[in-house]
């Protein structure tokens, strides 16, 4: 995780973002006199994260999500070939 001086992330926005379009795992805090202010995110960390907090937010997708990692753990997972032959998906 990078950090600049909000003046730094000012002067540099363009090339912030072109680094996040690079590198969209990147992170970036941004501080104002010592003290963190704001956190800069690429669009698709963004997008992952709301949908993370929507997913969790509805008590059946996430009780779902648990019951499914639980039989994964439990070894009664397919490969995602099987899976994607049994959708009729194609390879």
């Amino acid at each position: 995780m990078k950090t600049m001086t909000l003046t730094e992330a000012r002067n540099r926005l363009l090339k912030v973002a072109d680094e996040m379009e690079r590198r969209p795992d990147e992170v970036v805090e941004v501080t104002k006199r010592g003290k963190r202010v704001m956190t800069l995110l690429s669009a698709d960390v963004y997008a992952a994260i709301v949908e993370t907090l929507e997913i969790v937010a509805d008590e059946k997708a996430f009780a779902r999500l648990r019951r499914a990692m639980s039989e994964i753990d439990k070894g009664h997972g397919l490969p995602w070939s099987t899976a994607r032959r049994k959708l009729g998906l194609p390879d």
